[in-house]
C-alpha cells in the first residue's frame, strides 16, 4: 500500500513499540493552554528546549498573557528573548500572531479548536504569522487539547526521512500527514509520546552527521541503518 507521497504506509506501531525505552527517564512535558503552547512553540523552532522554555516563562512573567503580547512592540518582546535563534523574527510572529488572533472569532481561547475537523483546525492556525504544520500541530497536540496530530520538527523529520517515510525531499507537513494518517485509532498522547521518542533519537543517537546506527533501536528495520552498515564492511 502506497500513500498519497508514493511511500510505503509506515509500520508506526512497531517503530513506537520499539522506541519505549528512549522515553524512560524523561520527565512528562508541560500541558499548557493552546495558546500558551501556541506562543511557546513559535519561539522553540531551532533553539535547545531548555532555552526557548526559559524564553516562554520570561515572556509570561513580563508580559502576563496574550492581551498584552498583541499590542507589545515587537522589539520589546525581541529583547526577552534575546537568547533564542532568529529573535527578532519570533518576536514579530509572536506579536502578529496575537494581534490576528485578537481579531478574530475566536480571540485568544482557542479551546473551540478541540471540536473542529482536524485538517480545518490546521488551516486556521496556519493563517497566523509564523505558523506553519510545526506549530500548528504543536498547538493542537501538545496543549490541553490533545488532538491527534503528528508533531515533526527538523529532528522528527530526520528520523523518517532516514526510515522511508518520506523521501530525502519531504517536508514537515508531508511527515506529519503521513503518520497522522497511518495511525487513525491513536490518541493525541500517542501521537505526543511518538514524537517525544522520535524527537529524542534524532537528538541523541539519529544525528545529522555521523549517526549511532549501533545503539539505535530502529537499526534492524531502518533502510538508512542497513545501507551504512552494508558500506562499513
Amino acid at each position: 500500500m502506497q500513500t498519497s507521497f508514493g511511500f510505503a504506509v509506515p509500520d508506526v506501531a512497531r517503530w513506537a513499540a520499539l522506541l519505549a525505552p528512549v522515553l524512560m527517564g524523561v520527565p512528562p512535558l508541560l500541558v499548557r493552554r493552546p495558546v500558551g503552547q501556541l506562543v511557546k512553540s513559535i519561539i522553540s523552532g531551532r533553539t535547545q528546549d531548555a532555552v526557548s522554555l526559559a524564553a516562554y516563562d520570561r515572556l509570561v512573567a513580563t508580559f502576563g498573557g496574550p492581551g498584552r503580547l498583541a499590542v507589545a512592540e515587537p522589539a520589546a518582546v525581541a529583547r526577552v528573548i534575546a537568547d533564542v535563534t532568529f529573535a527578532d523574527d519570533k518576536a514579530a510572529y509572536v506579536v502578529g500572531a496575537m494581534k490576528a488572533l485578537k481579531a478574530g472569532p475566536l480571540g485568544f481561547d482557542l479551546d473551540p479548536l478541540g471540536g473542529w475537523p482536524l485538517d480545518e483546525a490546521l488551516a486556521f492556525l496556519e493563517t497566523l504569522p509564523g505558523v506553519g504544520r510545526k506549530v500548528a500541530a504543536s498547538t493542537l497536540n501538545a496543549s490541553t487539547l490533545a488532538m491527534p496530530v503528528m508533531i515533526v520538527d527538523g529532528h522528527v523529520l530526520r528520523v523518517l526521512q532516514r526510515l522511508g517515510t518520506v523521501g530525502p525531499r519531504g517536508d514537515i507537513r508531508d511527515a506529519s500527514e503521513t503518520v497522522t494518517g497511518a495511525m487513525p485509532d491513536w490518541t493525541g498522547v500517542d501521537f505526543l509520546h511518538f514524537h517525544m521518542a522520535t524527537k529524542r533519537l534524532g537528538q541523541t543517537i539519529c544525528r545529522p552527521e555521523a549517526p549511532l546506527c549501533d545503539a539505535c533501536p530502529l537499526a534492524g528495520i531502518c533502510p538508512g541503518a542497513l545501507v551504512a552498515n552494508r558500506t562499513s564492511h
